[in-house]
């Protein structure tokens, strides 16, 4: 999926932990599927997820969001209805792999393919307190930290300028331009920033039975503007669970507005970069668009 990325073979993840966390020598280790765009993952015995970025580098920064990722884990935890990964340890760059990598306890659930959900209004209304959870964690005095989703929504303005110019034999970028010069401009009346998942996106949401069971990948976690969480009414609902998701976390129509921009914003960039490279979200992206000019 990206030109630089390091393809990880099993052979290299068994060495890294047999020489790292030896309590999970032997353990049996498989790759696992995934449509994700950051990590390859691994299952370790029944319990254990080995995530390792695509994108490895020894650079501090990487190392300090993983950790951060992790304590957010343990942090948001404590307060959702449903379960997160739990964190179980930090890999270091080893041969073959040059970068820091992560262990998580494993979470059984499928993705949230609409074919596997029981009833969406009632999977809305679960996010939807999945959501509000979040919005009531006290954020401790944190503000947006200056990166990723969550700041001023027109600061993504020439990225997806720059995703439009490029994406006219993929969509209708005439119609998406106009509805994201409206939703880049919706105000906040309330600049309190608060918790957000900030990529709820199908393939962090698992599913049992049909209902919402976990919600994991937490790297973008982070305090925001509240309307980023409101993607999934775009690139998940219908029409009427849309409604739903949006009455039960009672949006005002601004933030409404910031919402569908940020869903507009995260599929208008991804469309042209997944479309050869990850069919899955070339497709997200594109029922995402259609849905913003609904």
């Amino acid at each position: 999926m990206h030109a630089d990325q390091v393809d990880v073979s099993v052979d290299v993840v068994s060495a890294l932990v047999a020489e790292q966390f030896p309590r999970w020598g032997g353990l049996p280790i498989r790759p696992l599927p995934s449509t994700g765009t950051e990590n390859a993952l691994f299952r370790l015995g029944p319990d254990v997820v080995l995530r390792f970025p695509l994108l490895p580098s020894t650079d501090p920064e990487l190392r300090a969001g993983l950790r951060r990722e992790q304590e957010y884990a343990v942090l948001l935890a404590a307060h959702l209805p449903v379960a997160v990964p739990e964190p179980l340890g930090l890999g270091e760059p080893g041969d073959g792999y040059p970068g820091p990598w992560t262990a998580y306890q494993f979470l059984p659930g499928e993705t949230a393919q609409l074919d596997r959900i029981g009833d969406l209004d009632v999977f809305a209304r679960d996010l939807a307190g999945v959501v509000r959870a979040l919005r009531g964690i006290d954020t401790g005095g944190r503000v947006w930290p200056g990166t990723g989703r969550g700041g001023p929504l027109g600061a993504e303005d020439a990225d997806v300028q720059a995703a439009l110019a490029v994406s006219g034999a993929l969509t209708d970028t005439a119609a998406l331009a106009e509805v994201w010069d409206r939703s880049r401009d919706a105000g906040r009346d309330d600049p309190a920033d608060v918790w957000i998942h900030a990529d709820l996106m199908p393939g962090n949401l698992l599913v049992r039975d049909g209902r919402l069971a976990a919600v994991i990948d937490l790297g973008t976690a982070n305090v925001g503007d509240p309307a980023v969480d409101l993607m999934p009414a775009w690139n998940m609902f219908d029409a009427g669970s849309r409604d739903t998701y949006r009455q039960a976390l009672g949006v005002d129509d601004a933030t409404w507005e910031r919402g569908r921009g940020w869903a507009l914003s995260q599929a208008i960039n991804a469309l042209p970069y997944y479309v050869d490279t990850n069919p899955v979200m070339a497709d997200i992206a594109r029922r995402t668009l259609l849905a913003v000019l609904d």
